[in-house]
């Protein structure tokens, strides 16, 4: 009689500088849209939990905020939350850019802290599609050298490379062990925190380098309705926070166009991700230092 193949389960973090491209490989992994992507550095502030279901394993991964140079209480919470979360998992993945030309500062501190946690780690060099194959395997050479990595792989989120084999290389990685969360399930962040994340996400798109990252969305409102024709929606009230006046004029746009276009944007993701119509208001409000704010900072700790 053939043995039945056993159940593997574990947690999964992603380290990396900021702007590496950690939440578009978890979103590609998932098939789902849980992390903000935005072409800005700090796009990930929380750490996010995201669920991948194999046939026989459940994969969790902590997608945690890029590591920089902190400039604010913001910023210090952000970078422990990203070191801390990487003691208690079962494997690392460190994930850096191809267009790499050596080993960075920020690279250097993430592979030290890699080395003083003795976790398994998988090296993945993403991007490989805007370099040539022997700047790759300079690459290679330069971290075999600095870790032994349980593997090494070269992905594209762009061009679909390799994303399959991250899967892989995980499983083989990880124990036996239960499923943690329910199989129809793909991220532990509320309704409440997806609306937040994807309007701050269609604010940094949309605004460019014209408001720098002191936004900070708060969904005020959300109660779900019913139409005359029996159709459940959401009502949704959420307001963005930003650090100065000058800022709140170029965030609302002349005649209020910039806030008509990043509500648009957003409610068309979240009608797709929720299932659900959504009557989304968004409004604008000055705090400023917010990013100092202790009594701000507690939705962006970490909890275990």
């Amino acid at each position: 009689m053939e043995e039945k193949t056993k159940f593997k389960s574990g947690f999964v973090s992603i380290l990396g500088r900021t702007n590496v491209g950690k939440s578009s490989i978890i979103n590609s992994l998932v098939g789902e849209k849980v992390a903000a992507i935005a072409n800005r550095p700090q796009t990930t502030r929380t750490v996010i939990r995201a669920i991948v279901n194999r046939p026989n394993s459940q994969i969790i991964f902590i997608d945690t905020p890029g590591i920089h140079k902190p400039k604010s209480k913001l910023g210090n919470v952000m970078v422990e939350n990203a070191f801390e979360v990487s003691k208690d998992v079962d494997v690392v993945v460190f994930v850096i850019e191809a267009t790499s030309e050596e080993i960075g500062k920020g690279d250097k501190l993430i592979l030290e802290k890699i080395k003083e946690a003795k976790k398994k780690t998988i090296l993945v060099i993403n991007k490989v599609d805007l370099v040539d194959k022997a700047k790759v395997a300079k690459l290679i050479d330069l971290y075999k050298n600095e870790y032994d990595f349980v593997s090494i792989i070269p992905v594209s989120t762009v061009k679909n490379i390799n994303l399959d084999v991250i899967l892989d290389e995980i499983d083989k990685n990880l124990k036996e062990g239960p499923a943690y969360y329910n199989i129809d399930e793909y991220t532990d962040q509320t309704t409440r925190q997806l609306v937040e994340e994807t309007i701050r996400e269609k604010a940094l798109k949309l605004l460019n380098d014209e408001v720098p990252h002191g936004i900070f969305v708060e969904a005020e409102k959300m109660k779900k309705r019913k139409t005359m024709e029996n159709e459940h929606f959401y009502n949704i009230e959420a307001t963005i926070y930003c650090l100065r006046e000058s800022h709140k004029g170029i965030i609302i746009g002349k005649n209020g166009s910039m806030l008509k276009k990043i509500g648009t944007y957003a409610r068309e993701d979240l009608e797709r991700m929720l299932g659900l119509k959504i009557n989304l208001k968004l409004w604008v409000k000055v705090r400023e230092d917010w990013v100092n704010d202790s009594k701000f900072l507690k939705p962006f700790q970490f909890s275990k």
